[in-house]
């Protein structure tokens, strides 16, 4: 095989990857030392990356400091988890309906998707407070889930319908010659061959629900039991006194389960976002 690079461009090309997962990860890797650095060394002048007294201490002690840390972080999943299944249920048949078939307005039904990826979940509080009210949903799971899913759910019909794009359609025809309704063809035909690109959605929508939680659960969930871990840290993070490396052990916790299953759906990633066609 013909290296098509020359020396100096491949050293550019990792020095280029070197330094942008640095940017990346810089602020995570700080937020670990954080969480192992004793609260006085954190306030301290000058600042100084590694100090006297690391330990993993925090790790232990936050949850005598917060006890229902284990419920926030079990809020958060199962938040994501809920809102990840609901917006597949949406976007697999909207995907297959936008990539295969002709309608009168789908490409400004597309256009509209994007404009509301624009918006932000702060812009639609006040009438999604005065929504849920009506409909007594404040204070309830679903006031969370069904707004973060209405969110999401336009980036992952443009996600997986560029994967739909590239099944052949003769699939479907043979299927439909043989007598199988639509339905049967997306369950059977449909589905199957778009588990990968339904993994990449489902694995970026559950990224995204567990990142935008904090700003709907700080409006819809006034209960503790039923906050999620941004929420639930929140009291904790802010005041005179914040013990921060006990909020920075709580929070890689509550990260450490998403960060330990990515290497098994990896595979499931890459395939998705690789997948250029179908051969036949």
């Amino acid at each position: 095989m013909i290296n098509k690079y020359r020396w100096y461009e491949t050293i550019g090309i990792y020095f280029g990857i070197f330094v942008f997962l640095s940017l990346m990860l810089a602020p995570f890797f700080e937020a670990f030392l954080v969480s192992l650095r004793p609260w006085r060394e954190i306030v301290s002048i000058p600042y100084h990356v590694f100090t006297e007294g690391m330990s993993f201490d925090a790790y232990f002690s936050i949850w005598r400091r917060i006890p229902l840390l284990g419920h926030y972080i079990w809020n958060s999943f199962f938040i994501g988890m809920s809102v990840t299944i609901l917006t597949l249920i949406a976007v697999i048949p909207a995907a297959w309906a936008f990539a295969r078939y002709e309608f009168k307005g789908r490409d400004v039904i597309l256009t509209g998707f994007l404009t509301v990826t624009m918006i932000g979940a702060t812009v639609m509080i006040l009438p999604l407070f005065k929504i849920f009210l009506k409909l007594g949903l404040v204070n309830t799971y679903w006031a969370v889930i069904v707004p973060g899913a209405a969110f999401l759910i336009p980036t992952g019909i443009w996600l997986l319908r560029s994967y739909m794009m590239k099944i052949p359609p003769e699939l479907e025809e043979a299927a439909w010659v043989d007598g199988a309704s639509r339905l049967y063809i997306l369950r059977r035909v449909i589905i199957p061959i778009s588990m990968p690109g339904i993994v990449v959605v489902a694995i970026a929508t559950f990224i995204g629900a567990y990142s935008q939680q904090f700003v709907l659960s700080f409006a819809f969930l006034w209960e503790p039991e039923m906050q999620p871990l941004p929420l639930g840290l929140y009291p904790y993070a802010t005041g005179s006194v914040s013990r921060w490396n006990e909020v920075m052990a709580a929070s890689i916790i509550g990260i450490l389960p998403v960060l330990c299953l990515y290497p098994f759906l990896q595979r499931y990633m890459v395939a998705g976002l690789t997948a250029g066609s179908v051969k036949g």
